[in-house]
C-alpha cells in the first residue's frame, strides 16, 4: 500500500461513508481500477471505517455522551435517552445476525462489479422512493421497536457492496414516518456498534499487514476522518433541505456505468 493509494481510498471512504452513495461500493470500484493494488484481507477497509466512526462520535458527541450517562440520571431527558439506547441495541441485533452469518458470502461480492452496479441502482431506487414519500414525522424519541428491527435488517443487508448503509437506513426510517434529521442521527448512531464489531472481527488480519504499510494506513485513516466530518455536516444539511434525489441520480449513473463496463469487459 503506497501513500497515494492510501490517501485516495481514505478520501473516498470519508466522503462516501456518510453521503448516501455506498462507501463499500466506491472502495471496491476504486480498488479494481488501481494498478497493482493489493491488500491483506479487509483490514484497511475496516480501519477506514473506524476512522469515520470516530468522526461520528465527535460530531454527535453530545448524543453519545447522553446515551452513556442516561442510566445515571433520572430526568426526562435521561428517560428519553434510555429509550433511544434500547432501540439502538435492538436494531443492532439483526445487523449482527446478518453480518456474522453472511460474512463470507458478502465478502466475496466485493470483486463482482456487476453486483455492485446493480446494488447502486437499488440504492438510487430507495433514495428516490424515500424522497417522494417522506413527510415531517416522528422524532428520535418516538422511534419504536418495529422501526429499530426493520432498520437493523436494512443495515445488515447494506454489507452488500453498492447498498449505501447511510442511504438505505435513512430511507427506511423516512418511509416509516421518522423526521429526516432524526432518521439521520439514528442511522449514524446505529452504525457505531456495527463498525465496532467489524473491527473486532478484522483484528485477525492485523498480523498480515506489512510493517512498512502501517504509516500509509494511518495517513489514509486520518484523511478518512477529516473528510468524514465534512461529509456528515453536508448530509445533515441535505436531509434538512430534502435533496436526496441528487444522490439517487448519481447512484443511478454510476451504477449504470459499472453495469455497462462489466457486461462489455
Amino acid at each position: 500500500m503506497n501513500y497515494l493509494y492510501a490517501c485516495l481510498l481514505g478520501l473516498i471512504q470519508g466522503l462516501t461513508e456518510f453521503l448516501p452513495v455506498s462507501s463499500s461500493g466506491h472502495l471496491a470500484i476504486t480498488q479494481h481500477f488501481l494498478p497493482g493494488f493489493e491488500q491483506p484481507g479487509l483490514f484497511f477497509d475496516v480501519l477506514l471505517h473506524a476512522a469515520t466512526t470516530l468522526a461520528v462520535i465527535i460530531y454527535f458527541r453530545k448524543d453519545v455522551w447522553n446515551l452513556i450517562c442516561c442510566y445515571f440520571r433520572t430526568n426526562e431527558e435521561a428517560i428519553a435517552n434510555r429509550h433511544i439506547l434500547h432501540m439502538l441495541v435492538l436494531g443492532s441485533i439483526p445487523t449482527a445476525i446478518i453480518g456474522l452469518s453472511g460474512k463470507d458470502f458478502f465478502t466475496g461480492l466485493f470483486d463482482n462489479l456487476l453486483v455492485i452496479g446493480c446494488m447502486l441502482i437499488v440504492t438510487a431506487a430507495l433514495l428516490t422512493l424515500a424522497e417522494k414519500v417522506r413527510r415531517d414525522g416522528r422524532s428520535l424519541e418516538q422511534i419504536n421497536g418495529r422501526d429499530s428491527l426493520l432498520v437493523g435488517i436494512v443495515q445488515g443487508m447494506a454489507i452488500i457492496p453498492g447498498i449505501s448503509r447511510s442511504g438505505s437506513t435513512i430511507a427506511c426510517l423516512l418511509l416509516r414516518g421518522i423526521d429526516g434529521e432524526a432518521a439521520a442521527r439514528f442511522s449514524f448512531l446505529l452504525a457505531l456498534p456495527a463498525v465496532g464489531g467489524a473491527m473486532l472481527l478484522s483484528l485477525k488480519d492485523l498480523q498480515n499487514v506489512a510493517t512498512n504499510s502501517i504509516p500509509a494506513y494511518g495517513l489514509g485513516a486520518l484523511i478518512a476522518f477529516l473528510s468524514g466530518l465534512f461529509a456528515i455536516r453536508c448530509l445533515m444539511d441535505v436531509v434538512r433541505r430534502k435533496r436526496l434525489i441528487g444522490f439517487a441520480i448519481y447512484c443511478l449513473l454510476v451504477g449504470g456505468g459499472i453495469i455497462g463496463y462489466s457486461l462489455l469487459s
